[in-house]
């Protein structure tokens, strides 16, 4: 009966391992692909375009306290970009690396609306994972706003290591992979 529960247990420990795994995967992702989203986003956007930040109020000695930013990078323009950046995961499809065994999101629709040029070959695609991909990047979103529009307010280089893996840790397995997934 001993050798039930040992079994038990080591079953237990397995299952619990491959749930965690599974949710870094899925996290790391969903942070992994937020981060193409809002940089491509932010590229978009005209160089020149501009926004006043400041206080509108008048000084005493009759100055006003009003500043222009680039609009791409206003906390502004990044915190309408959160509202709505997780609606594109639907774009995504699921792919496991073969030799780390590892889920990797990748974008399998273009910026147009056009399917990707991708190999889509070995990439999942169902509502199931969008679903799943979307529910993440809003929970990502949710807890890491802060830290979001701090990284993205200021140019950054390796913002995906940067924030997915070294501040939030949601990638802490993932240093390795590539920044030209997509």
């Amino acid at each position: 009966m001993k050798s039930w529960g040992w079994l038990a247990l080591l079953l237990g420990a397995l299952l619990g391992t491959a749930w965690a795994r599974r949710s870094q995967d899925l996290h790391c992702g969903a942070c992994r692909a937020l981060v193409d989203e809002l940089e491509w986003e932010i590229a978009q956007v005209d160089p020149k375009k501009t926004i006043q930040m400041g206080s509108f109020r008048i000084n005493p000695d009759g100055s006003q306290s009003v500043v222009e930013v680039p609009y791409a990078r206003s906390e502004a323009h990044l915190t309408e970009l959160l509202e709505e950046v997780c609606d594109r995961m639907k774009e995504y499809g699921e792919q496991i690396d073969p030799s780390t065994h590892r889920k990797n999101y990748v974008r399998v629709v273009g910026r147009n609306g056009e399917s990707s040029e991708l190999d889509l070959q070995g990439i999942r695609i169902d509502s199931d994972i969008s679903g799943t991909l979307k529910f993440a990047c809003e929970s990502i979103v949710e807890e890491y706003e802060d830290e979001l529009i701090e990284f993205f307010s200021r140019e950054a280089d390796n913002v995906k290591d940067k924030l997915c893996s070294k501040r939030t840790d949601l990638c802490d397995h993932a240093l390795h992979i590539s920044h030209d997934e997509l």
